[in-house]
């Protein structure tokens, strides 16, 4: 064929470097990428798909000019569209001048107009079950030109679909050691993809990496402590992301946070004692018993992850059933600040305070006097750092959050990208 160009009846049909195009009348003009037709009618009396209406307007198309095209990359006929769709459109032989994707309940989507107003592109992904109405208008030396399409998309259950939990918590306050801590309920396979889309930034900016510990959760610390006093923000941007597996991400989240004053509590379980300091300063020193032989705490930087005003101890969480000498269950444990996912704690021992200061007699628990131990939690929050040092035992970055426990560039490894 000599020519670009296929004469069929009353529409036209153009090659561009993105497919068919169809061309309706003089000014009435609509289709999709790849050639399915988006929506169209015009002087002609042609018809939209996927629920579209046109116009065609401007009569005359200006001496030979070229008419104007809306394009599209939303599919003809009625099959619901994919969820990680972005909906794109395009001017061809003029600009958009008004592009509106709205839900059935109102809301608009909002969307960037680029190269000149010759191409818009939606902000964000699409909605599971969900209907949208597309609105477009265009012109040119051809003429003006709109169209409007509705079109709902692929329903998803729960179980297709996958929500990040993150910490910490929207407006909270935390200390140096904290993480951000992003957990999918539903697998996430496609670890790069997701990575591509979460970003942590801070007021003073620090460098840091994410690092996956599995399929569900994913971390990131800066290289250093954070400075006191930074404000970060964490965007997960997931929502209708191919997660991997026929999963999407359900939502897409956003939480801001701040750094408060460093707080380090230093243990040293051969001096058994505990040094609290604040802001660099030491505040405060006290008596502890870390450890015994066969449960010794373990050496390592961990971070407070949990605050009770009492917690009840109970052995058989950790693996120690009742008829063993080893078990405890002690109720109403004061002050108790959680450490680690395995049940090391720092508490309120009274029952050891003979050997406070003296001798390791816990089962991996730092056990102080009731008065440092509430001066202790009264000057503690989440993300609080304690430092273990004298143990053979080694603390390490999955059991709770102990990212501190790798160098920055071994840490980096975990990452995805």
């Amino acid at each position: 064929m000599a020519s670009n160009d296929l004469m069929t009846g009353p529409a036209r049909w153009r090659f561009t470097r993105r497919g068919l195009v169809r061309i309706v009348g003089a000014g009435g003009v609509a289709a999709a990428l790849g050639g399915a037709v988006a929506a169209c009618s015009g002087d002609e009396g042609g018809t939209g798909g996927a629920g579209g209406t046109g116009s065609g307007g401007g009569g005359a198309n200006g001496g030979g000019a070229e008419p104007v095209a809306i394009v599209t990359n939303l599919p003809d006929g009625d099959d619901p569209v994919a969820v990680d769709t972005q909906v794109q459109v395009e001017a061809q032989n003029g600009t958009l001048t008004t592009v509106s994707l709205v839900t059935a309940d109102g809301a608009e989507v909002a969307g960037d107009l680029r190269e000149g107003g010759v191409s818009w592109a939606a902000g964000s992904l699409l909605d599971p079950g969900a209907t949208y109405t597309l609105t477009v208008q265009a012109t040119g030396d051809g003429g003006d030109t709109s169209a409007e399409m509705t079109f709902a998309t692929v329903d998803l259950g729960l179980d297709e679909l996958t929500y990040p939990s993150i910490a910490p918590l929207a407006d909270e306050e935390v200390g140096v050691g904290m993480p951000v801590v992003v957990r999918f309920d539903v697998a996430v396979t496609d670890h790069a993809t997701y990575e591509q889309h979460m970003r942590v930034t801070s007021e003073p900016a620090q460098e840091g990496s994410w690092h996956w510990f599995d399929d569900h959760e994913v971390r990131w610390r800066p290289r250093e402590y954070w400075q006191p006093g930074t404000s970060v923000t964490v965007d997960v941007d997931v929502k209708s992301l191919p997660a991997g597996g026929g999963i999407y991400g359900q939502e897409s989240r956003r939480v801001a946070f701040t750094v408060g004053r460093s707080v380090i509590h230093r243990v040293d379980a051969t001096t058994h004692t505990m040094t609290s300091e604040i802001d660099g300063a030491t505040a405060r020193t006290m008596p502890i018993s870390a450890g015994k032989p066969g449960f010794e705490t373990r050496s390592g930087i961990k971070v407070i992850m949990e605050k009770f005003r009492e917690k009840t101890m109970d052995a058989a969480t950790t693996g120690i059933e009742p008829g063993d000498p080893d078990y405890y269950n002690i109720a109403d444990v004061q002050y108790a600040l959680r450490v680690t996912t395995s049940g090391e704690f720092l508490h309120a021992a009274p029952w050891s305070s003979g050997s406070q200061g003296v001798a390791n007699v816990s089962h991996g628990c730092v056990g102080m006097a009731t008065d440092d131990a509430r001066w202790v939690f009264e000057n503690s929050r989440r993300g609080d750092v304690v430092e273990v040092t004298g143990t053979d035992r080694q603390m390490t970055l999955e059991n709770g959050w102990g990212d501190w426990n790798a160098t920055p560039e071994a840490y980096a490894e975990g990452s995805a990208l």
